[in-house]
């Protein structure tokens, strides 16, 4: 399997986090897993034998917006395939696409069923492109064109907060955000909760995870402790339980895999 990132064109780097590209040749069955990290995205596929979501076995549309991940998943492809990932922040689903971001976490929004113009001559120039990079520039134009007419329903106070949770890894206290950006923090959690599905701490703790689980992959530790106490987890069992949750596995489990 073949991978490729993209860095975000400026124009969109306000709502989009990163551009992945993902490619399989005819001979692999791909299985991709997919954890919590914090933000929904929008997700286009080639293959023949289409893109299965496991352990729900549900057959996924080829244009689609998917919410937060909050239970592990697996992303199968029977044959051949190329998928292009845009990762958001996760401010945009409800202002850009009138989507409840609750109502999609663990689930999907086939973007097809809008019937908008806009969508179908996206996906036309989609099936027409033969390298990422042409499906990203595809997929830019027509979320600069909703950008063009959402950008004022935008919630930037909770932008500005999911930004400085991100920088911080996790690792701040909500008050402190809310003090930073100059907002009530039971306002701020009740309009972040809202916007993208998830409270602020949960949002923070996702984080927290994902930092662990990249140490852990790059084997940049040397005790289970390390990873504990540099992402910020109160002690061990907190963390092995966190980890669990969002993985399906204990840490030691995980790292036999």
């Amino acid at each position: 399997m073949h991978f490729t990132e993209i860095t975000p064109a400026p124009e969109i780097a306000l709502f989009v986090k990163n551009i992945l590209v993902f490619e399989g040749g005819a001979d692999e069955r791909a299985v991709l897993p997919f954890y919590a990290d914090g933000y929904p995205g929008l997700i286009y596929f080639e293959s023949e034998k289409g893109l299965l979501v496991s352990p729900h076995d549900k057959q996924m549309p080829e244009f689609f917006i998917y919410g937060q991940t909050l239970e592990p998943l697996q992303l199968v492809f029977g044959t051949s395939f190329r998928m292009i990932v845009f990762q958001f922040y996760p401010f945009i689903l409800r202002s850009f696409f009138g989507i409840d971001p609750k109502s999609i976490n663990d689930n999907c929004y086939n973007l097809l069923e809008l019937q908008d113009p806009a969508v179908t001559a996206t996906v036309a120039r989609l099936k027409k492109g033969t390298q990422g990079t042409e499906w990203a520039a595809a997929i830019k134009d027509y979320l600069l064109t909703v950008f063009a007419d959402k950008q004022q329903r935008l919630d930037r106070d909770i932008r500005n907060g999911i930004v400085m949770i991100t920088e911080n890894r996790g690792q701040v206290a909500i008050a402190e955000v809310c003090k930073e950006i100059g907002a009530n923090q039971r306002t701020f959690e009740r309009r972040f909760a809202a916007e993208t599905g998830l409270l602020p701490k949960q949002f923070a703790q996702i984080l927290q995870f994902n930092s662990s689980l990249e140490q852990m992959a790059k084997n940049d530790f040397e005790k289970l402790t390390d990873i504990v106490y540099e992402n910020g987890f109160s002690d061990q069992s907190h963390f092995i339980k966190v980890f669990k949750a969002y993985t399906g596995f204990t840490p030691k489990a995980f790292s036999k895999l």
